[in-house]
């Protein structure tokens, strides 16, 4: 079912202002002049006057009146059900054109990206709540990670479950795949201590990196050369995977890191955490001599009791970062100057992910209440 619901404001109304220090004359109605107003300043010396021009915007209160709108969506925000249980993953394929959303439930829906974003698929087979899913490079299949130990590999055209991986002894609790590499490639955390690497060309794992802690958030580089990890240690771990070893921690979290996420360019990679904070970190092979790796951090989501693993993204530019948020809102921020761009209500519940649209100036946000609000950023 999708419901219409709008979550952002429209444009606030612009009042013309009298930058004269007198009352406007009660016999005139407010905002009646349509073109320009002028008004008298009188300097400190009170010489001649100064005519200044004030632009003073049309009334919009013609009921024809044509809004700009910035997307395919069939409405400026769209409110998503369908799923049983809280909705704790989101996805957009590379082109844009489908929404993928994995559930306590079970089960994984696929969604339209644009008009009325109608369901038209369910990836069903996992025996427990679905915590992350990606989709593949080229868009063909979508890798799920489950708190039933496996992994499952869907084909999006078909909904059929082409594979499953097993070998995890712990809960999936995220999966990554790399944007330039092989798009049979993926990789895999878990409560088992170990990222495991996978290929849908082979049954088995291919590569399994030893942690010595729970691992709940994975990251692949762009190039496919590089694991990025994060656990309960509260550090951010980078494996060479020709090498199978660690070469770098990161550290700088106080808590949990319940996401990674690389920045489109592949230069820096973005981290949630349970302490309240998002951070950026430079992973470029080479910093400058005492230049630390951490860049910016993003203050203003929270986490609560319930220790979910709230997700964080890019925007498809890299100029704004979002991520869940257990206040119900959806926060995201300008990359640039750390500060909050938009504060989004709308959820009941705890906003467990939120992603860009690598297209479009919209954003897909997915909350414990079990909806998913799909909206344009005016």
């Amino acid at each position: 079912a999708v419901e219409c619901d709008y979550l952002i404001s429209s444009n606030p109304s612009y009042n013309t202002y009298n930058s004269t220090m007198e009352e406007p004359s009660s016999k005139r109605p407010r905002n009646s002049l349509n073109r320009e107003e002028v008004s008298i300043i009188h300097d400190g010396n009170h010489n001649d006057n100064q005519i200044v021009t004030l632009y003073s915007p049309p009334s919009s209160n013609n009921p024809n009146a044509t809004t700009i709108r910035t997307s395919s969506l069939a409405s400026p925000t769209m409110k998503l059900s369908g799923h049983k249980g809280s909705i704790y993953t989101l996805a957009y394929d590379p082109p844009g054109e489908t929404l993928c959303s994995g559930s306590f439930d079970s089960t994984c829906l696929l969604w339209n990206a644009s008009g009325n974003c109608e369901n038209f698929n369910v990836l069903l087979g996992h025996k427990n709540a679905i915590l992350d899913c990606k989709f593949t490079n080229n868009g063909e299949k979508v890798i799920t990670a489950s708190a039933d130990y496996n992994l499952g590999v869907y084909d999006v055209r078909t909904g059929e479950r082409l594979k499953r991986f097993m070998g995890h002894e712990g809960i999936v609790n995220a999966v990554g795949v790399a944007k330039d590499a092989s798009p049979c490639l993926a990789v895999s955390a878990s409560d088992d201590r170990t990222c495991r690497m996978w290929d849908t060309r082979v049954r088995s794992e291919v590569g399994c990196l030893e942690d010595q802690f729970q691992v709940t958030a994975v990251a692949y580089s762009n190039d496919g050369l590089t694991v990025f990890s994060g656990g309960i240690d509260n550090c951010i771990h980078a494996w060479d995977v020709r090498q199978m070893k660690r070469t770098m921690t990161m550290k700088g979290h106080t808590d949990t890191i319940t996401c990674l996420s690389l920045n489109p360019k592949g230069t820096h990679i973005l981290s949630n955490s349970m302490d309240g904070t998002l951070k950026t970190w430079d992973i470029r092979p080479f910093v400058d001599s005492g230049k630390k790796r951490h860049n910016k951090t993003f203050v203003g989501g929270t986490h609560n009791a319930e220790k979910g693993l709230l997700n964080c993204s890019w925007s498809a530019d890299g100029t704004m970062v979002t991520g869940g948020s257990a206040d119900r809102i959806v926060h995201i921020w300008d990359e640039l100057s750390a500060e909050e761009l938009y504060s989004l209500p709308g959820h009941t519940g705890c906003v467990n992910a939120v992603v860009f649209h690598p297209k479009e100036n919209v954003i897909a946000s997915a909350s414990s209440d079990k909806s998913i609000f799909v909206g344009e950023l005016s």
